[in-house]
């Protein structure tokens, strides 16, 4: 009884800070990206690379900028990473091995943080602060730059013009990410988090033996880790690790940390498009969906059906002590329902139908709330096929925000929703296929095994992040294939939605008729809901069947 209270006390909590926020930072969002204002140190910015901050770019060349930027990033991400025994703070660790290195720099530049490696055994404090955690901030504004542009081809009226990604991404880095991670990363501080630039501590172990401990920038690193919903952790066992999350407490608070700016974000939208009634029933999708799931997973987890889980007492296996097993579940369900690829306990130890649970959650596309800007993109699309069904049932073009679905509109959500599976189930299958990829398997020839591959293609297309455990993917195999799922799960869905804001925001607005189906009642949010669920369900059920769904059976 005492850990069901506590349980729900958490939940509660963590709602209750989330609706406290919604309102101020969803507002001061939408005032960033909105202004016509440029700081001193924006200016600056915009002297130095060049670009005219009162100018609007096409969606053409918005996707290309996205294109360029993060290509660029790969780059030198990837020769920082090479380069390391070179380089100050390496802590005496060797350059990192070209496979590992091209799939660390393409994760990191996805916002997918997938981590084939130790943190702690083979990056040094240089690589940490100057490459992965630059890349924590830019990727995480690189998706709200994408949903911005969106909301403006829906508010726009006969524009070929989306704004300008230079200027959005300095401002969200500038104005959002930095004050915020400033704020957090002394809050952790505070709570316990290490931040030091220390190579390691050798201490007397209890037994007599000798340890050493490591050190490093965690809790910087930690902020922005969550509140980009990066994900990628400092130490190989990432939030379950007490350096990065000593207490209860600081679990909580990442769990906030990493959910804030995709709910705020709901609250942008809906101001932005100037019907805040919008933005509460994306919310409420989002909220339907998270709160659901977390009911399953926790529920699976407490009752922990198995032999060997009974004869336990508990679904301990992979969990630490401190967090136990509501805590675990509500942190995993809001990291795979946000692109976030923090875990606090090993994935692969809950039961098999919760496990398959998280496994649906990101195939849901995550966007229950989803990652920075792109949990809203996602849902945003996801609307727009909603409607278009609505439509076909009554016999007219369908409208969503005052612009018309026609045939250009509803190939690009399709082309969109069709994406992200293909890379996955193909990914999935090559890996299946072939000896070397299969040996890689913690548990081959079984359901579990199958859980293990799929998981890992799910993460990297979804660019989630989180591991399964159990799959060694530290080959050249695994390396190549899921870098790839990474850049094209990433970049594929974002071309296609600014090619959706521009045909969007090329259209004249037209009037609300009686005709036009709300997009903000009870009956709208209930088929949106629908639509999420039903679309991730058929395309995912029958590769679940075979893995999670046959274990859990």
């Amino acid at each position: 009884m005492s850990d069901t209270l506590a349980g729900l006390l958490q939940v509660g909590a963590l709602i209750a800070a989330l609706a406290l926020c919604w309102r101020p930072l969803g507002d001061y969002i939408a005032h960033t990206l909105t202004t016509t204002k440029d700081l001193k140190v924006e200016r600056g910015i915009y002297r130095l690379i060049g670009v005219d901050s009162k100018s609007d770019q096409r969606w053409t060349v918005y996707a290309a900028s996205v294109l360029a930027f993060s290509a660029v990033g790969v780059v030198l991400l990837y020769a920082l990473q090479r380069a390391q025994d070179h380089l100050p703070w390496s802590l005496d660790l060797p350059g990192v091995d070209p496979a590992l290195a091209f799939n660390t720099a393409a994760s990191f530049v996805t916002n997918t943080n997938w981590q084939a490696y130790s943190g702690e055994a083979t990056m040094g404090h240089l690589v940490q602060m100057a490459g992965l955690a630059v890349q924590n901030f830019v990727s995480a504004a690189v998706g709200i730059c994408v949903a911005v542009a969106l909301i403006r081809g829906f508010v726009r009226s006969q524009s070929d013009r989306l704004g300008n990604f230079w200027v959005d991404l300095v401002r969200v880095v500038v104005r959002i990410l930095l004050p915020l991670s400033v704020i957090a990363a002394v809050l952790l501080i505070g709570l316990g988090v290490i931040q030091n630039l220390s190579s390691g501590t050798d201490v007397s172990t209890l037994v007599g033996g000798h340890q050493t401990l490591p050190g490093g920038p965690v809790a910087s690193q930690e902020a922005i880790k969550e509140l980009g919903t990066n994900g990628g952790g400092f130490f190989n066992a990432n939030s379950a690790h007490p350096f990065e999350s000593p207490t209860p407490f600081t679990n909580i608070v990442e769990n906030f940390l990493l959910l804030l700016i995709p709910v705020a974000m709901t609250r942008t939208f809906g101001t932005m498009v100037g019907d805040r009634r919008q933005g509460i029933a994306v919310l409420a999708v989002m909220t339907t969906i998270w709160g659901s799931l977390v009911v399953l997973v926790t529920t699976l987890e407490v009752n922990h059906h198995g032999t060997a889980l009974q004869a336990a007492g508990a679904a301990m296996e992979g969990k630490e002590t401190r967090f136990g097993e509501w805590a675990s579940a509500l942190f995993a369900v809001s990291t795979t329902g946000t692109s976030t690829g923090a875990v606090n306990s090993f994935h692969s130890s809950f039961t098999g139908v919760s496990g398959g649970g998280l496994l649906f959650n990101m195939g849901l596309g995550e966007v229950a709330p989803g990652g920075v800007g792109s949990g809203l993109y996602g849902m945003l699309v996801l609307a727009i096929m909603t409607v278009f069904v609505a439509g076909l049932m009554v016999g007219r073009t369908p409208e969503y925000l005052g612009k018309k679905i026609t045939s250009r509109e509803i190939k690009l959500v399709s082309l969109y929703i069709l994406a992200t599976p293909l890379i996955v189930l193909i990914g999935t299958a090559i890996a299946m296929s072939f000896a070397t990829p299969r040996a890689s398997m913690l548990s081959p020839g079984s359901p579990h095994g199958l859980s293990e591959v799929l998981y890992g293609f799910m993460s990297a297309g979804n660019n989630n992040g989180s591991a399964f455990a159990g799959l060694s993917a530290n080959t050249t195999f695994y390396n190549v294939a899921l870098a790839t799922a990474m850049l094209l799960g990433r970049f594929v869905p974002m071309i296609l939605v600014l090619a959706l804001a521009g045909a969007f925001g090329r259209q004249q607005k037209v009037p609300a008729t009686q005709g036009t189906l709300p997009t903000h009642g009870p009956l709208f949010i209930g088929m949106l809901t629908g639509v999420v669920v039903i679309v991730a369900g058929l395309t995912y059920f029958p590769v679940l069947a075979l893995g999670p769904l046959a274990e859990g059976l």
